[in-house]
């Protein structure tokens, strides 16, 4: 894939992963807010499991932005295109389906 190509859609990926990840934040902290709210006793675990959804999603977007920044610093470097594990090059196919990929297929496939 070019580098530039690459460059524009990590950081577009970036700029939507970011709005996702500010979003999911202020969604916990409405549902921190709700907690003090009178509510029936059957609903007392709704605030708290709209809250753990909210922060695991919060938690995989900022492992994203991690992946997508990592990217853009191999790009920086020069090292983009390649596995961080073994330093075979990762296909073009591969890289047009994730650019921010790390590892080859192979590579991510024994990761499970």
């Amino acid at each position: 894939m070019e580098k530039s190509v690459a460059r524009q859609r990590l950081l577009a990926e970036r700029a939507d992963v970011a709005q996702l990840l500010t979003d999911a934040e202020t969604s916990a902290s409405q549902d921190r807010e709700g907690e003090d709210e009178p509510r029936d006793y059957g609903d007392a675990a709704q605030p708290l499991t709209a809250q753990g959804m909210d922060d695991a999603l919060a938690e995989g977007f900022r492992d994203r932005l991690a992946t997508i920044d990592r990217a853009l610093k191999r790009l920086d470097d020069g090292t983009y295109g390649t596995s961080v594990r073994s330093g075979a090059l990762i296909p073009d196919e591969r890289l047009d389906a994730d650019p921010a990929a790390e590892l080859t297929v192979e590579e991510a496939r024994e990761r499970g």
